[in-house]
């Protein structure tokens, strides 16, 4: 039996744990630097910058989305989901399908006009899932980020 739910502030460990999980499948482990005291101000503080919905079974969080609302100047509000995991020995059992719907099912009820998320271009079982959804899987579009020490060491003139 596997069950849905919103998460909550006691869930933040496991959550932590699927965040370090998802980054290593995705080679890149060393990049992980929030903490946990991050995640309880930023989520269960006055303004949480972010939701998240939890995967259960028998009471062991095995999967969650991880989502927050973004605005686009010619959509309106969309639902960003920011990660998306499974724990491993949990996959291709349901789980995923669940909470992708459970997340559609957020989307629906706060009328957001999308609902978008980044996939690795090799991660070929996470575009066939999406795909099943016929979701737009995009080449268009490149990534641009900015660091924290990038940020901090810019002489911004205003």
């Amino acid at each position: 039996m596997i069950t849905i739910r919103e998460g909550k502030k006691a869930d933040l460990p496991y959550i932590l744990q699927l965040i370090k999980e998802l980054a290593e499948y995705e080679n890149a482990i060393h990049k992980v630097a929030i903490t946990l005291h991050e995640l309880e101000v930023d989520g269960f503080g006055e303004k949480p910058y972010y939701y998240f919905l939890v995967a259960e079974q028998k009471n062991k969080i095995i999967g969650m989305t991880f989502y927050f609302i973004r605005y686009s100047t010619w959509k309106g509000k969309v639902l960003f989901l920011e990660d998306f995991i499974v724990s491993k020995e949990y996959r291709r059992m349901g789980v995923g399908k669940k909470l992708f719907d459970a997340t559609i099912k957020i989307c629906k009820k706060l009328n957001a006009k999308a609902m978008c998320w980044q996939v690795l271009n090799w991660n070929k079982s996470a575009i066939s899932f999406y795909k099943k959804y016929n979701a737009e899987i995009s080449n268009d579009w490149l990534d641009g980020r900015l660091n924290e020490k990038q940020i901090n060491n810019l002489i911004i003139s205003i």
